[in-house]
Parts: structure tokens; C-alpha cells; sequence
């Protein structure tokens, strides 16, 4: 295929070379839909059975688990769950990097999805060790690709202003949905009801699929995904390398001096991860802040931008326990039975998905109808909308954590309607999040600050974790309530500072 678009051609919805459409849309971008669907589908798959294979034969275990866990404490697993979902946000930015820099999106992406399929296959491999090596190649793995295969879904357009790169967006968003609503339906009901390993399995084989499927629609793609933007020269990969083996040395040496002294614990590799995932993009934030080159202009969004920032990882700290602490409370505390039929606990990981799907178009037409009366919320009463709403979902939380008590169970609509909730909260901050960060980014970060964006989900998450670590009981009422009270007042903090942040802003609305 053509490697860009006429902007008649563009406008007619119509390839240069008149060839086959998908849905309208250049045909590569069948080719990264149908990858990030098995990529998503594998990701989800896992993470799915994740923190039920971490406790599993434990005391925080649910009376129907199968065994054959980790049989970890519920504070331990949520740690490692959440240190898990941080480094993949985190590997985000070099995974962006290797693709500017090193192999360029497609090469990148291609190895990211290998590197992804041998991480679940050392994951269906029985064992805590190969366990952790699995899990660090499916993050390294999902790092690596989830920059670049969305600057292929770019390149596939006549620039920003093709009319149907919005629309192109959407629908490999909707991949990414089905694969997300797909993988715990198949992937839990194997991993949780036959073998966890053989869950596992099927995550590898989807993400095989994804990977064959990409390398075969390659010849479809635009020519600009297999092009270094920056190329290194030959003296920065020497300093590169070099650095990178100073730090594996200095890591080995260390960690070896720990284990040989007997002193070794899970929370000496936790514990560094989640103060990294703290401190990386706060000093990100400083430097950009602090850039010289940056005009006055730039320097004053970049104050704004932290606002959003900071709500957004307290936003994502309570989001992402929907795959930890309300997947435990799933398994261990509410009815896997519906008129008579039973369901693994996994399934509710569907929920979410499937709760996008059916409500990103009312959102995207409720803004549009609002946009034509002059009267849709501006950036941050969006905010502080999705703030107040994800501490309402835990506020809702507590009532059945309070009824399930004493081996009771409470129903499954509970958290059906809790995950709507949260849905609802992301659909208000996670699109407008991406849109302000393209619209405050200075001009010297324009491609980085989309990776910083990013670093909001591995900040809330590395919270989470060392609160797991120091003990804390996600779970209990009291620190359910606490969540929910400080989302909310940093929604009312948001919305009651609104004309300051806007000021900040400047031109961007």
C-alpha cells in the first residue's frame, strides 16, 4: 500500500492505489486491529487470572479455588499485581525510544509480540522463578508495543488532518476492547476451572496469532513504520551500551551479595520497583518544568498539566484495583451463580470491556450534542467529574463489602454496577487525559509527553503497591473509604481551582 494519501484521496475515503478498504480505512489498519486485539487478548487473559494464581492454596483464597497457586498472602499479590501494571506503563517510554531510536515502530513491534508470546509460555511453565521471569517479559514485551503499534495506526494517514484518522483511532480502540472482553471469557474459564498454566498457554497462543497475523499484513503498512526517526550514531549505542552494562553489573553484584547473605525477600525487588515508579516520573515532570528552553508560554501549561497529572494517578490507583481487590472480593465473596448457571470469577474481568463498548458512543454523541449547544464541560470539570465519580464506585464498594460477611455472598450485580460506575469515570478522564497532554505538551516534548501521560497509571499503581508492601488491607472498609474521600476532594479540589488551572493553560481549552 501507498505509503500516504492524497488529500482528495483522503477525503473520498479511498487508498491512493484504489485498492481494498477496511471499514473505509487504509487495509493496514486491519492488520494493527486485529494485532492489538490478540495482544490485548492475551494481556487481559493473564491478567485476568493473575492475582487468583498469586493467592490460590492460600489463607486469602476463595472457597472454590482449585490450587495449585502461589499461595500468596492478598497483600503480597496486590503488590506484585500492581508493580506489574506500573512497569508496563513505565517501559511505555523506552519502548517509544527503541522505536525512534533503535529498530524503528514496525521492527519494534514485531520483536515486542516474541518477546510477549515467550513471556506466557514461561509463565505456563510451573514455578515461582520462571513465574517472575514470565511476568517481566510480558511487561518488558507490552512496553515495547504499546507506543509504537499507535504511531503505525498514525502513519497509515495523510497527516493530522486527514478526516478519518479520528475515526481510525476509534476503531482500533474497539480492538483493543474485544480483545479485552474476549481473553477472560476463554482464558479465565481454562485458567481458573482447568489449569492455570494451561491459561497461561492460551494467552502465548494468542498472542502467536497476533504476531503471525502481523507479519504476513505487514506489506500493508505505510513504509514510514519501518523507518528510524532518529537513528543512532555509532558513539551514542557505545555510551548506551556501556551504561546498560555498568547497571546490569552494579544490579547483579548486588542482588548477588543479598541472596548469598541469605538475606533475600520478594521485598527487595518490590520495594525499588515502586519507589522507581515513583520517582521516575516525578523527576520526568521536574526536568521538563525546569527546561530553560521552554518559553514562558510553555512553562506556564506545564504547571497545568501537573493538576491533570497528579488527579489522574490518584484516578488510576483506584481504577486499576479492579483487576486486584474487586477480583478477589469477586472470587471470594459474591455469587458466581445466575439462574441457575455458574460462572468462574474471572469473568467479571469482561465487565469493564464490555461496558466501554456499549458506552463510548453515547459519550462521544452526549459531548457532541452538548458541543453543539454551547454547553459541553470543559477539560477540568471532566476531570473532577471522573475524580468525584471512581471515589463514588468505592463509596458504593463498601455497602457489599459490608454485607459479606460471615461466608455470606452478595450478588454479582453489585459489582456490575460498580465497574459501570468506573467506566463512566475513565470514559470522562482517560480520552480528555490523552487529548490535553497533545494539546500542553511543549514543543521540544511533544512526542515524550504522551509517555508522561503514561507514567500517571505507573505512579498510581506503585502507590498501591507500597501500600500492599507495608501491610495495608486494601480491602477493608476503612481504607475503601479513605480512597473514595480523597478522589472526591481532589475532584472538588480540581473543580473548585478551575479558573486557575484554566489561566494556566492558556490557549488550550
Amino acid at each position: 500500500m501507498a505509503s500516504s494519501l492524497t488529500k482528495d484521496a483522503a477525503q473520498q475515503g479511498t487508498p491512493v492505489n484504489g485498492g481494498k478498504t477496511f471499514f473505509g480505512h487504509p487495509r493496514g489498519l486491519a492488520t494493527l486491529f486485529m494485532t492489538e486485539m490478540w495482544e490485548r487478548f492475551s494481556f487481559y487473559g493473564m491478567r485476568a487470572l493473575l492475582i487468583l494464581y498469586l493467592i490460590s492454596g492460600g489463607p486469602d483464597a476463595g472457597s472454590g479455588s482449585q490450587g495449585g497457586g502461589l499461595a500468596m498472602k492478598m497483600t503480597t499479590a496486590s503488590a506484585i499485581y500492581a508493580v506489574y501494571l506500573a512497569m508496563v506503563y513505565l517501559l511505555a517510554m523506552p519502548g517509544g525510544w527503541f522505536g525512534d531510536r533503535v529498530w524503528g515502530p514496525r521492527k519494534t513491534v514485531a520483536v515486542a509480540a516474541g518477546v510477549i508470546m515467550v513471556g506466557h509460555l514461561t509463565l505456563a511453565v510451573p514455578g515461582q522463578a520462571m513465574f517472575f521471569v514470565g511476568l517481566a517479559l510480558v511487561a518488558a514485551g507490552s512496553g515495547l508495543l504499546k507506543a509504537n503499534i499507535s504511531t503505525m495506526v498514525g502513519h497509515l494517514y495523510d497527516g493530522p488532518q486527514d478526516p478519518r484518522r479520528d475515526g481510525g483511532f476509534t476503531v482500533f480502540y474497539m480492538g483493543i476492547n474485544l480483545g479485552a472482553f474476549a481473553a477472560p471469557l476463554v482464558i479465565g474459564t481454562v485458567g481458573q476451572s482447568v489449569n492455570w498454566h494451561l491459561g497461561f498457554a492460551l494467552a502465548a497462543v494468542g498472542m502467536a496469532l497476533g504476531l503471525v497475523q502481523f507479519l504476513i499484513g505487514t506489506r500493508h503498512l505505510s513504509p514510514k513504520s519501518s523507518v528510524v526517526p532518529k537513528p543512532m550514531v555509532a558513539e551514542e549505542r557505545t555510551m548506551w551500551l556501556r551504561k546498560g552494562l555498568i547497571w546490569t553489573a552494579i544490579a547483579a553484584v548486588f542482588y548477588g551479595v543479598v541472596i548469598a547473605t541469605g538475606h533475600f525477600t520478594l521485598n527487595w525487588a518490590l520495594i525499588p520497583i515502586s519507589l522507581l515508579g515513583l520517582i521516575i516520573p516525578i523527576s520526568v515532570l521536574v526536568r521538563i518544568k525546569r527546561d530553560k528552553d521552554l518559553s514562558e508560554s510553555e512553562q506556564t501549561k506545564v504547571s497545568g498539566y501537573i493538576w491533570f497529572f497528579v488527579a489522574a494517578a490518584v484516578f488510576w490507583m483506584i481504577y486499576d484495583q479492579g483487576g486486584s481487590t474487586m477480583s478477589a472480593f469477586a472470587d471470594q465473596k459474591t455469587n458466581g451463580d445466575v439462574l441457575g448457571f455458574d460462572f468462574p470469577s474471572s469473568w467479571f474481568q469482561s465487565v469493564n470491556p464490555l461496558w466501554v463498548m456499549a458506552m463510548a458512543p453515547v459519550f462521544a454523541w452526549l459531548w457532541m450534542w452538548l458541543t453543539r449547544r454551547d454547553r459541553e464541560p470543559s477539560t477540568t470539570v471532566k476531570f473532577a467529574m471522573a475524580m468525584v465519580i471512581i471515589g463514588a464506585s468505592f463509596f458504593v464498594f463498601i455497602v457489599p463489602m459490608g454485607m459479606a460477611t460471615h461466608g455470606t455472598k452478595v450478588s454479582p450485580m453489585w459489582l456490575i454496577s460498580i465497574y459501570m460506575i468506573q467506566t463512566i469515570g475513565e470514559l470522562c478522564l482517560s480520552p480528555v487525559g490523552l487529548s490535553v497532554t497533545t494539546k500542553m505538551a511543549p514543543a521540544k516534548y511533544a512526542s515524550q509527553m504522551m509517555g508522561v501521560w503514561f507514567l500517571a497509571v505507573t505512579a498510581g499503581d506503585c502507590i498501591t503497591s507500597l501500600l500492599s508492601i507495608g501491610g495495608v488491607d486494601l480491602s477493608g472498609i476503612p481504607v475503601l473509604a479513605l480512597e473514595a474521600g480523597l478522589a472526591v476532594l481532589a475532584g472538588i479540589a480540581v473543580y473548585t481551582y478551575r479558573k486557575k488551572i484554566v489561566a494556566l493553560m492558556g490557549d488550550v481549552r
